[in-house]
């Protein structure tokens, strides 16, 4: 049997990269997967397709999650789709926006980068949870900048990461009473076109170098962690942020 038969999923961000993986992944373990995309129609078809191809069932449907009238959207998209009950819930949205030193922000790109990273993930977590139940769960994503603050330019994003991994905690005991886990996953560098765009090619080569493992890692690793995290497997792991970083930084 399958870990995650008969299930509902949610993944936000789920059509590139980290994202995509962890969507196939939970299909591949049997669940029913509700894969949002924001602006790329095609990476939602697709990623469908890559799933339904490998024998699993999942739906695409867009919404930008910082907004409450898309959230509200994707919840009611996905249980027109597979039923009432979500059981899970992935939330991927996120992004570094651009590297910027404090000389160089305004407030208006801090709030945009706490909006993208943190008030998604608020958001998503509120509309959803009614709708979970006994041995629920959600994953966040957040990062292992959210430890370290960061690389250059990156203050803006480590802090909201950081506040990503608060709110795991608060929201593991406000709905741990219900059994519901809360939990997050603080992936460092992985091979994924966040870092194609955001960071340079020596840098990678060098924080590779720097691991016990001497490699990036794949974001199909981070989506194993992502699916045990949310099967019953880990029935005894909530409130925990926990690294996937090939050694690079010890918490």
């Amino acid at each position: 049997m399958k870990t995650l038969d008969g299930k509902v999923a949610i993944v936000t961000g789920g059509a590139r990269d980290i994202g995509r993986a962890i969507s196939e992944k939970l299909a591949a373990n049997g669940a029913k997967v509700v894969v949002n995309y924001c602006n790329n129609a095609d990476a939602g078809a697709d990623t469908v397709k890559a799933i339904e191809a490998a024998g699993g069932t999942a739906v695409a449907v867009a919404g930008d999650m910082t907004k409450q009238a898309d959230v509200e959207n994707l919840v009611s998209e996905a249980q027109k789709a597979f039923g009432d009950a979500i059981d899970i819930l992935v939330n991927v949205v996120g992004g570094l926006v651009a590297r910027k030193s404090l000389a160089e922000m305004d407030e208006a790109f801090f709030e945009g980068v706490m909006k993208l990273n943190v008030t998604s993930t608020f958001l998503t977590t509120k509309f959803v949870a009614p709708h979970m139940g006994d041995g629920c769960s959600i994953v966040n994503l957040a990062s292992q900048a959210g430890r370290d603050g960061g690389g250059p330019g990156a203050a803006a994003y480590a802090t909201s990461k950081g506040a990503v991994m608060t709110f795991t905690r608060a929201m593991a005991k406000e709905l741990g009473p219900a059994n519901i886990r809360v939990n997050c996953v603080c992936p460092g560098m992985i091979s994924t076109s966040f870092h194609d765009t955001f960071t340079k090619d020596q840098v990678r080569t060098n924080v590779a170098a720097g691991t016990p493992l001497r490699r990036e890692g794949k974001a199909g690793e981070v989506a194993d962690f992502v699916a045990y995290l949310a099967s019953g497997e880990s029935s005894f792991i909530t409130g925990a942020s926990l690294d996937i970083n090939g050694g690079l930084l010890f918490s």
